[in-house]
C-alpha cells in the first residue's frame, strides 16, 4: 500500500482511549469558534460555512453507505470507495480550517491536501471504470433509481454546495482541495447512475410540462 492510499479500519482494529474530553466546551456559546490554528472567528465566517457543508456531505455519504451495505460484491466496492472519500473529506476540512497565510506554518504543512493530485486522479479513474456500462440518456435525468441511488444524488447536490462554499476561500486553501471537491460531484453523479443500474432500477427523465422530452446531440 502506497502512502497515498487509505485503508479503512474497524473500531476493533484501532486502539481506544478513555473518554477524557467532554462533548460540550461552552466556548462557542457566544457565536465564536476556533480554527485549527487557534484563531477565533464568528461562526458565520466563510470557513465554518465550508466546514459545515463538507460535514453535511460526509453525513449524507454515510447514509448512502447504509443503503448500499450487504447489497452484493459490486456495491461493496462502491461502499469502500465512499468510506475512503469520507476520510478524505476530514482532510479537506483540516485544510479549510488552516488558512495558508496562518502564522503557524507547521500546521499549514501538516494539513496540506493531496499535493500530487493523487486523490482527484483516483476519482477520475473510478468514474471511467463505472461509466462505460451506463445506459445512454439524451435527456435530463431526475434524481431517482432507488433509495441508494437517490441518496447519492442528494450527496451530489450537497457536494455542489460544498464546492460553492469553497470559492470565497480559494486564496486560503490548497488548489487540490477545490479540485477534489469539484471532481467528487462528478463521481457521485456517475455513482448514483451506476447504483441504479446495478440494482435494476429505472432512472426517470425530465419531461416538459407540455409533454416534450428534451434530447441532446440530435
Amino acid at each position: 500500500m502506497s502512502q497515498n492510499e487509505i485503508e479503512i479500519k474497524s473500531p476493533d482494529e484501532v486502539k481506544s482511549y478513555p473518554a477524557t474530553m467532554k462533548v460540550y466546551t461552552r466556548t462557542g456559546d457566544k457565536g465564536i469558534s476556533a480554527l485549527f490554528t487557534g484563531e477565533r472567528r464568528s461562526k458565520d465566517d466563510a470557513v465554518f460555512e465550508a466546514l459545515g457543508a463538507t460535514d453535511e456531505l460526509s453525513s449524507t455519504l454515510g447514509l448512502a453507505v447504509a443503503h448500499l451495505e450487504n447489497q452484493g460484491e459490486k456495491t461493496e466496492v462502491l461502499v469502500k470507495r465512499l468510506e475512503i472519500i469520507q476520510c478524505l473529506l476530514q482532510d479537506v476540512g483540516s485544510n479549510v480550517a488552516t488558512p495558508l497565510g496562518s502564522k503557524s506554518q507547521a500546521k499549514v504543512k501538516r494539513t496540506r491536501f493531496d499535493k500530487d493530485a493523487h486523490h482527484s486522479a483516483n476519482l477520475e479513474t473510478w468514474i471511467d471504470e463505472m461509466s462505460p456500462d451506463l445506459p445512454v440518456h439524451r435527456s435530463f435525468i431526475l434524481p431517482s433509481g432507488g433509495l441508494a441511488a437517490s441518496t447519492l444524488h442528494v450527496a451530489r447536490t450537497v457536494c455542489r454546495r460544498a464546492e460553492r462554499s469553497l470559492v470565497p476561500l480559494l486564496d486560503d486553501i490548497d488548489a487540490e482541495t477545490f479540485t477534489f471537491v469539484n471532481r467528487l460531484s462528478d463521481f457521485l453523479f456517475v455513482a448514483a447512475r451506476w447504483t441504479a443500474m446495478v440494482h435494476g432500477a429505472t432512472e426517470k427523465i425530465y419531461v416538459h410540462q407540455q409533454g416534450r422530452v428534451t434530447e441532446f446531440d440530435k
